[in-house]
This record gives structure tokens, sequence and C-alpha cells, in this order.
């Protein structure tokens, strides 16, 4: 965590980070997370509560106002934001509901069939792939309508997995409709299932704005009577005034790529018919519903043998770097993309190019070229006519070249996360090494959102790094619209990271079927103080945002095993455990097991103590009026909810056990 970075306090609201502090406190030493808020007042937190701290994004930290400390205002606005992102939860909750309530077809496996047709598969299934088709088959025979997500990088087998859903379909007597988002991979895919599906007699077909009237025609009759099968299309068909005669499946290829009025034609068409979303990095709406339960997820993260990861450079644009890149592409007998997004200067951007390698034979396109012209131009560049294809985003998804192995892209910073992930899938489809080289003018003077883009793009290049990055633009770009525009202003008020959290602890109460509490909602952790020094000292872990990261696990971690895990790798890391932070250890399982009990709050020094307990219903309430009335002189009831004791114990560590044990008391089974 960087110094001056916006971060968000539960209780608190919208601050600055300043660094972490050691301050002494009735002789014990601790760490305190310090927050600067507006009028330059700082707030010291202890690191036990660092669970109660998000980071802020979603502007840059110049844009952002910060919240007066000790203002209401934050206050009012956080309950209101918080009862209103519940109703949307519980509204999108409905919704999906809803649509699992339709009766859809449950599809019958011919399992000898099924087998023969897999048995055509090439390759050798993946583990992901094995697991992500078993899901779909078993999907696709329940009665619910399948609405399953499946997230896998480009070339990792997600149209192996789409294939086998479509023999399932057109097996029942269903009809599949494939949306894709560009004419060049509805020709692809339509090239593959015609190949893959060639022994069984079916009518496959394709409609994109590069099929004549009467193709159309011919193909929406053949819909209409049933007589096609299954169908490859743009979002064209969605356009079209037409009845299906017996659709079960909808397969949306990237579905990023589709627009908003799109979108809803989608959801017209899909009401009570199974729906397949294929994509290597979904939009953050489609990623936060999946990562939230609402729809149903499928990851294939495992790469196929003998593939090999896109080597991937930010360099600032230079002519000298492209014709040196361009021409060791060329020598060892390969292909470049060259991407620049801008059809109205295009042909005057290849004159350039020519001049600059004039050894190559270059090409240009781009989806407003006439489609001839553009399918001839895609089949030279995969025949390997000439050397270097100048192109827009039409090549973003699904065209297969398995000798482009060089891509270039010009102003990357204009480009999202997705799509950059998108662009580098289109090489390194061989076991040969591939490169992409994101060219920028003034790397300094790109704006910030554009800066992270490009620094997640070039720190996750390992193979099946799509999801990361999925998870990465939500960061950096927010959820966006879930349900309407007021959402942006939720994002903005609280910061996406704690507008997911809340999310989803939002659903996930509402699936229990629990009444809506604000205070359940976002209960704080139980409060331990044992008066024994407990913190990581910078001796023993130097770096600030690695002691950081510690102390936030710890805060936020709700199991014993947990624990137990993070201290082994304190352990192996850093070597051993120092007192100080074996009590931090300590302390953080002492507030797991009292927070089963309903404990807030543990005060204990060496005199004696405190317990205060949120709810008394689910200790051993006999055992503990054993315990008092064993010892009547060491035990006060200050009230229902709040015992004294009075113990001396000068010793730290048997402190520790004395409470454990206490506790342990308290619950039939031990803790």
């Amino acid at each position: 965590m960087e110094i001056n970075q916006i971060v968000v306090h539960l209780e608190h609201g919208i601050g600055r980070y300043k660094g972490l502090v050691t301050i002494k406190n009735n002789g014990l030493e601790g760490e305190y997370f310090v927050i600067e808020y507006a009028g330059k007042t700082k707030l010291y937190v202890p690191v036990s509560s660092l669970n109660l701290i998000t980071k802020y994004e979603y502007k840059t930290n110049k844009d952002v106002n910060l919240n007066k400390l000790g203002n209401e205002n934050w206050s009012k606005n956080k309950k209101k934001i918080i009862k209103e992102i519940y109703d949307d939860a519980a509204l999108l909750l409905d919704i999906y509901a809803n649509r699992a309530t339709q009766l859809g077809f449950s599809f019958i496996l011919n399992k000898k069939e099924y087998d023969f047709f897999c048995k055509k598969f090439p390759y050798k299934l993946t583990i992901d792939q094995k697991k992500t088709i078993e899901d779909v088959v078993k999907d696709m025979q329940k009665q619910q309508p399948m609405d399953r997500l499946v997230c896998g990088d480009v070339g990792f087998g997600k149209t192996e997995v789409a294939m086998r859903a479509c023999f399932l379909a057109v097996n029942n007597k269903k009809q599949v409709v494939i949306l894709v988002p560009t004419t060049l991979l509805v020709q692809q895919h339509y090239d593959n299932f015609i190949i893959r599906f060639s022994y069984l007699n079916l009518e496959i077909k394709k409609l994109s704005r590069f099929c004549t009237k009467k193709e159309v025609r011919q193909v929406l009759s053949g819909i209409k009577s049933g007589q096609t099968n299954i169908v490859i299309t743009t979002h064209q068909i969605l356009f079209k005034n037409l009845k299906w005669f017996n659709l079960g499946l909808l397969i949306i290829d990237e579905e990023h790529r589709f627009g908003v009025s799109q979108k809803e034609k989608i959801k017209s068409l899909s009401l009570n018919i199974d729906i397949l979303t294929l994509t290597a990095t979904p939009i953050p709406r489609t990623l936060n519903m999946a990562i939230h339960g609402i729809r149903d997820l499928s990851i294939i993260a495992t790469p196929p043998q003998k593939k090999i990861p896109v080597k991937t450079f930010i360099k600032k644009y230079d002519p000298k770097l492209i014709r040196k890149t361009i021409l060791k592409e060329i020598k060892r007998g390969g292909q470049v993309y060259y991407l620049y997004n801008k059809v109205k200067s295009i042909n005057r951007f290849s004159k350039t190019l020519s001049k600059l390698v004039p050894e190559s034979k270059i090409k240009v396109a781009h989806g407003k070229m006439n489609k001839k012209e553009l399918e001839k131009i895609m089949n030279d560049f995969r025949k390997h006519v000439f050397d270097v294809l100048i192109c827009t985003t039409i090549i973003e998804t699904g065209i297969d070249i398995p000798r482009a192995n060089t891509m270039l892209v010009h102003q990357s910073d204009q480009f999202g996360l997705s799509q950059l992930h998108q662009l580098r899938g289109r090489i390194g489809r061989t076991n040969k090494q591939s490169y992409i080289w994101l060219l920028v003018e003034h790397y300094e003077s790109i704006n910030y959102n554009a800066k992270k883009r490009l620094e997640s793009i070039s720190l996750h290049q390992k193979l099946g790094s799509g999801f990361v990055l999925s998870k990465k633009d939500l960061e950096i770009r927010g959820i966006g619209k879930m349900l309407g525009k007021e959402q942006s202003g939720h994002i903005e008020s609280i910061g996406s990271v704690l507008y997911k959290k809340i999310l989803k602890k939002a659903i996930s109460s509402i699936k229990k079927g629990e009444k809506f509490s604000l205070n359940k909602l976002f209960q704080l952790n139980t409060e331990i103080e044992l008066c024994i020094p407990s913190l990581i000292p910078t001796k023993y872990i130097v770096n600030i945002n690695h002691r950081i990261s510690f102390y936030r696990k710890i805060a936020v971690s709700n199991n014993i095993e947990t624990i137990k895990k993070i201290k082994n790798e304190m352990i192996k890391k850093f070597g051993k455990m120092p007192i100080f932070s074996k009590n931090l250890i300590n302390i953080a399982k002492i507030r797991i097991y009292a927070k089963k009990l309903g404990i807030k709050k543990i005060y204990f020094n060496k005199e004696g103590g405190v317990i205060q307990f949120n709810e008394m219903n689910l200790i051993n309430f006999k055992k503990l009026l054993q315990i008092i009335n064993s010892e009547p002189n060491k035990w006060k009831i200050e009230n229902s909810k709040k015992i004294k004791f009075f113990k001396k114990i000068n010793n730290g560590n048997e402190r520790v056990l004395w409470i454990k044990n206490f506790l342990n008391l308290l619950k039939r089974k031990k803790l």
C-alpha cells in the first residue's frame, strides 16, 4: 500500500493512508494504521482492526473528497447505501430465481452416441476442460434452464465445451444458436463446426453481413421450419422478426463485445432456454454475479500441453523498435499484426509503415471494408501471402492465424484491459515464442486507469491469466450499472471494494433467509485486549507492505485453520516467530473462539477484566453460573450482557491460557 492512497474505514469513511506508526500505550508497544481525513485530522487504527479498512477503487487519488472525522454524514450515507445495495441484491436474486423456477427442457444423454462424438476430438482434455464439460452436461439434464459462464483463456478449449453442448442439444432434436461478435469469427466457427459434425445429417448455417439477401431468407426459413439445426451468427439475428421451430440452447461467445440493446434482445430470446456464455475475460457485471453465486461459473485455467505464454512489453512508440521487431519476426518465417484502431487514417499509416519496413508485404483490414475484399485479405493472411496485417480490433475475437506470433498495439493506453488480453490471445497459438508490444506515445502523461491497465496486462503474463485480469478489470472499472445508473453513485460514495464486500454479504444473508440487519450485515470483530505486546516487529518483517498484508490476513480470518496457515507462512518466509508475533496469533485465535460464543469484548489485565456479550444464547449458561457461584468473590455480574472478574495473573502467556480455558468451558464442544 502506498502513502497517500485513498482508503475507506467502515465507521469513519474516506480518508488518506499515511503509514504505520508504533505507539507505546501503558508501557505496551503496538502498531497503528494512520488515516488522514479532511482538515488534516488523523485516525490511529489498531492493526487488529484492519478488517474495517478497504482500498478505495473508483477514481484517482486527486479526485476524491475526504470525509470529516466525527461528522455524521458518512454514517447516514453509509446506512442508506447499504440498505439500497441490499434491496438491489434482493431484486437481482429474484430475477435469477424467477429464471430458475422456469421449466426448461431436460436433455437426455445418449451415452453411446455422445461418447462416439467425443472421440472425434483429436486432443486430450485438460482437467479443467473435463470438469467444465461435466458441469455443462449436468446443467442441461436438469429441468431448470442452464445459465453457466465458462471463463478460460484463448486456446484453452472453450469451443470444445460448446461443441459438446451443441451435440447434446441437437441429439435431443433441439435447435442451437451461437452468437459471436464478428463476421470473421462466424466463418471460423462455421468451418470448425462443419468439420466436427460432418458425419451427422445436420444443417449448420451461418448468418452475417457477408451473406446475400437470398442466403439470409433461406436461413430464416430453415429456422422457422426446423430444418436448420445450428445457426452461427452475429447480433444481426437478434433484430430479425423470426420464430424458432424448437430452440433449446443459446451460446454466447464473448458477451463483453455485445452492446446494451443487443443484450436486452438476448434476454428476450432466452427466457426458458439453456444459456452457455464463453469468455476469456468476462465483463465486470457478469464476473461479479458469478463471483457472488448469482450465476454458475466454470473456470478453465489449465493450459494445453506445450503452450507457451506470450511475452508482453510496454514501450514508447519508436520507429526503430517497430522496424527491428517486424524484421525479426519475418526472418523466422512468421507474420505480424499491427493494431491501429483508427479507420480514417489507417491507409495513411500503412504507407508510413511500408516506407519504414520496405522489405515486408503489408495489407490493411478493418470492419468498414467491402465484405469480399475483407474476406480475401484474411484468407491471404492465413495462407501467408503477405507478412504484416495492419488492422483494427476486427481481429480481437477468435481469428486463428498460427504463423502470426508478433503483435504491435498502437496507442495501447486507449484499449480496455479485456481488449488487450483478447488481442494478446490472437498470437501464441503454436509452440513458438510470441511477443506483444504495447506502444504508447508518452507513458508519464497517460491517465491513472490506463497505467493500471497496462501494468496489469504486463504483470499477468502467465497462461490462464484471463480470470485474474477480469477481477483486476472489476477493480479498475468498478462493477458498473448492475441494475441502473444509481449503482455508479454508490460505488463512487464508498469505493468498489467496499461495495462488493457489502453486496456479497447482502446476497449471502438473503440466500440464508436471514432478516436484514445493518448491525448483523457488518458485525464488527470481537475486541480482545489482554494487555500484552502483540505486533510484527520491523526487525522480523522489514517491508511495511508485507507487515500490513499479514496484519490484514490475521484481522479478517474467521477460522483457526486459516490462522495456522498464516503462522506457518510467516515462519516459512521470515524464520522463527518472535514472542510479540506469537501473542498476535494467540489473540487472533481467542477472537475467533469468542466471536463464536457471541462475545463482543474481552479486556484482561494483571488484576482481572471484563467480558461483554452481544448475545447470551450461544454459551453454556449453566456452566457460566457454576463458575461464578464456585468463586462468588471473584465475579461480578454488571448487567445482562456484562460480567467482571478479578484474577491476578502477571504473566502474559498465563493470561492467554486462562482465557482460552475459560472460553472452552462455556461451550459443550471443545474449541
